[in-house]
């Protein structure tokens, strides 16, 4: 497996998020909302919107994330790209957009969420294993039911996948060729 890093890919990735929340602000007058949720904190938060609802904005990751721990249960290696677009910023997942439809990139929210995201990628990976499928490591949601975006783990190419299938459409070279070509999807009701 190829191990080579793009240099750019944590700045595509908090520039998008940056990008993300100028627009929303721009367009809303306010930082985006999520539900208040006293368990799962997250050092996006803000400021309280409303009784329900509390502003937040995407941050850049300080300290250090790895998937050091599913890499050992699983003995295999993560492509480099995975573990550098989890790992650049907390966040909300971020709607956007592209030639092939609307999207929900994931992140995780706090560190207790990085956690979750870890068990969950396990037991896509597990299930891959399974079903003799190419590992993929997934990224986004997209808005048909059981479609998601995903990453090969050989090659770190970002493909068009049905949830338990192997992967359809190819949409880009790498994340960092992907993320350019994504817009913010800012939804105007409230």
């Amino acid at each position: 497996m190829e191990t080579k890093q793009l240099p750019n890919l944590n700045e595509l990735i908090l520039h998008f998020g940056q990008q993300y929340l100028s627009e929303f602000k721009s367009k809303l007058g306010h930082y985006p909302v999520v539900e208040a949720d006293e368990e799962w904190p997250s050092p996006c938060e803000l400021t309280p919107f409303n009784e329900q609802l509390i502003t937040w904005q995407p941050i850049k990751i300080k300290g250090s994330l790895n998937f050091d721990n599913v890499e050992s249960a699983l003995s295999i290696t993560l492509h480099p790209s995975i573990k550098t677009y989890f790992t650049t910023q907390y966040s909300e997942s971020i709607p956007a957009n592209c030639a092939e439809g609307n999207l929900q990139l994931l992140f995780a929210w706090s560190e207790k969420d990085f956690e979750r995201l870890q068990q969950n990628m396990i037991g896509h990976i597990l299930m891959k294993q399974k079903l003799k499928q190419p590992i993929t490591l997934f990224f986004a949601l997209t808005d048909k039911e059981d479609i998601i975006l995903t990453v090969d783990n050989e090659s770190g190419e970002v493909w068009v996948e049905k949830v338990g299938a192997k992967p359809h459409k190819k949409v880009a070279d790498s994340l960092a060729s992907f993320i350019p070509l994504l817009s913010p999807d800012i939804y105007l009701e409230e």
